[in-house]
């Protein structure tokens, strides 16, 4: 058994051909995914980079691992206390540590640890490689280790690698040999002059006027020209699209070389391969322009391709997961017991079955820009927030992702039904996961007696001098009443 799993971090499903992008940012993936198990509804229960991948590690959920935030007590991992073993719960439960179960050497080439000094995701890899740039590299680089690896390997039987790309991660970095692939493609037609105009008027880090962070830097705009640092107009809405879709192009490109280097060495047939990322990317909807702040449809949906020769079925899937459910299939697909512990459910006897059955309703967590949780069900998004990260969103917000799948209408006060729907589910989910929550409550109260997201702690008096030094003493005053 051989597994090879392509992470590309930031990597939206509906920005691939084969999820109905109309750019040509994909040929490689998309001929994988003729042969694959495509699915179009998997979301990460915790979002972004760290709580996404510890929940991945862990199998289980932030409110159950810990680790919700970027910074503060909730970026680590819960201790175990007196009842540690010689062994930690970690070691044993990990996701690689399932896999070494089923007879599989682990092997990791990311950076993602010591970008986030997140090193308990090494627990259960046998080999790891950091390519040692914090997760600024580019996928030539990653493909360097990663090939050298296959080849030097990759023949043998019974290993599971997991090959990280950053490359639609901002700062969008794709080298100039590039050009500009996508310079005579349409723009998505949702984001119009008129949106973009309202989104200059508004606030947040990386909203319209501050599009990487809190402000514009100059010389960022030297260094990684493909950036945009605000969008003041319709061209730079096309530079942030370009630049993110180039750096997808670029991925594909070495997902392309990975594919072929299998076929090289005689195993393409012989190995699984997994396609899916760890939380997407928001492009301009809900005024965040290049980042993932919240816990919506944009940032929490990611692509997942599973290409499993003459044993899982081909096709279209929709029914609603959590990518905790797909490792949690994975292990049973190796005939693996999933650990009692994770949050994951296996879902392998439908998926073999050729049926789409899943979750009726998932609920998902942001707690490193906004403080929000999302709950999707049946055609909904309902978005409760209890921080904003300064984007004055309103606490309570209804979004039919089906019809609206931008999120351009709030509906909670027009449909007071589906809303307090979405306000029971979250409900009962929280009634049954505090019970027995990391450190004892929710996370999330945590998160907020300690200043808030990380990425926004200690940043409101500066951002909003510059709010009012930039014409926006309205919302500037907005969000001194909410938050000074």
């Amino acid at each position: 058994m051989r597994i090879l799993y392509i992470d590309i971090d930031t990597l939206r499903p509906d920005h691939l051909g084969c999820y109905g992008y109309h750019r040509n940012t994909s040929p490689n993936i998309d001929k994988l995914a003729q042969d694959s198990a495509l699915m179009h509804n998997v979301h990460a229960s915790d979002v972004p980079c760290l709580p996404s991948r510890t929940a991945l590690l862990t199998g289980r959920f932030g409110i159950h691992n810990g680790v919700v935030n970027h910074g503060g007590t909730d970026a680590d991992p819960v201790l175990e206390g007196a009842g540690r073993e010689f062994w930690s719960a970690l070691q044993i439960n990990s996701f690689p540590s399932q896999l070494k179960r089923a007879g599989l050497r682990t092997v990791s080439v990311s950076s993602f640890a010591q970008r986030h000094s997140a090193f308990h995701w090494y627990a259960g890899l046998d080999e790891a490689f950091n390519v040692g740039k914090y997760g600024l590299e580019t996928a030539d680089e990653v493909y360097d280790i990663a090939s050298d690896w296959l080849q030097r390997n990759g023949r043998g039987d019974n290993w599971y690698m997991h090959v990280h790309m950053w490359d639609p991660h901002t700062p969008y970095r794709a080298p100039a040999d590039y050009g500009d692939p996508f310079a005579e493609s349409p723009l998505p037609v949702w984001l119009t002059e008129s949106v973009r105009a309202e989104h200059w008027a508004g606030c947040g880090p990386h909203s319209a006027q501050e599009s990487n962070g809190f402000a514009p830097r100059d010389r960022l705009r030297e260094i990684f020209p493909r950036q945009p640092q605000d969008v003041p107009d319709m061209k730079a809405v096309r530079q942030m699209f370009d630049g993110y879709d180039t750096g997808v192009l670029m991925s594909d490109e070495y997902v392309g070389r990975l594919l072929n280097l299998l076929a090289d060495l005689d195993i393409d047939q012989d190995t699984v391969v997994m396609i899916s990322s760890d939380h997407g990317e928001t492009l301009g909807e809900l005024n965040v322009y290049g980042d993932h702040q919240t816990a919506d449809q944009i940032t929490t949906r990611v692509p997942l391709i599973l290409h499993w020769p003459d044993k899982v079925p081909v096709g279209q899937y929709r029914a609603k997961h959590y990518q905790v459910d797909v490792s949690a299939t994975l292990l049973e697909l190796l005939d693996q017991k999933v650990p009692e512990s994770w949050d994951g459910e296996s879902f392998a006897a439908s998926l073999l079955g050729g049926d789409d059955k899943g979750r009726e309703s998932l609920v998902v967590s942001q707690a490193a820009w906004a403080c929000q949780r999302g709950v999707r069900f049946d055609d909904w998004l309902y978005l409760h927030t209890r921080h904003d990260a300064y984007h004055l969103y309103p606490e309570h917000q209804l979004f039919n992702v089906v019809s609206d799948p931008h999120q351009l209408e709030n509906l909670a006060t027009q449909d007071g039904v589906t809303l307090a729907q979405g306000q029971q589910i979250l409900a009962d989910w929280l009634s049954v996961n505090l019970v027995d929550a990391a450190r004892g409550g929710d996370p999330h109260d945590n998160v907020m007696a300690e200043g808030g997201p990380y990425h926004v702690r200690g940043k409101l008096p500066e951002y909003l001098a510059r709010l009012r030094a930039t014409g926006r003493e309205t919302v500037a005053a907005a969000l001194e009443a909410k938050w000074g």
